[in-house]
């Protein structure tokens, strides 16, 4: 088994126009058969500060309430340290949460606002779902178009 094969992609936030002093539109994850999780938001231009970046989570589809631990500006770092929400000066960075999917619930959401600035925040935001009980066979099954393979 090749465990990259065993992934799945989601597109939460693909890409757009600018956001300026307003929320990102996002799509849900749902993790089913899956353990792990990685978000990722990544950043183009921006010449303001987001006001937030956070996961949410619930058991049914569109109901979701916020994990405490996934707050960027409030959760701790992988160093240990209090987070920062993304700033002005951080035009083409990326920002991830990891999270361990046993005993979390089964829908994942982010929500994420872009500051009021003379432009906003360009970003997009996808997952990688992991540790699949088994793993996903099809291109549609792992989240893409197509797959090309040498």
């Amino acid at each position: 088994m090749i465990h990259s094969q065993a992934n799945k992609f989601v597109s939460v936030t693909p890409p757009a126009a600018i956001v300026d002093n307003g929320d990102y539109t996002t799509a849900e994850i749902d993790t089913l058969g899956f353990d792990y999780c990685t978000i990722y938001c990544y950043l183009g231009a921006t010449d303001i500060a987001m006001t937030k970046l956070e996961v949410h989570e619930g058991d049914t589809s569109g109901s979701h309430t916020q994990v405490s631990s996934l707050v960027y500006g409030s959760s701790n770092d992988i160093a240990g340290s209090t987070s920062a929400l993304p700033t002005a000066d951080d035009d083409n960075k990326c920002f991830i949460f990891d999270i361990d999917l046993r005993n979390r619930k089964r829908y994942l959401d982010v929500d994420a606002t872009a500051g009021n600035g003379s432009a906003g925040t360009f970003a997009t935001i996808f997952a990688i779902l992991s540790r699949a009980d088994e793993g996903p066979v099809t291109a549609a099954d792992r989240g893409a178009g197509n797959i090309v393979r040498a």
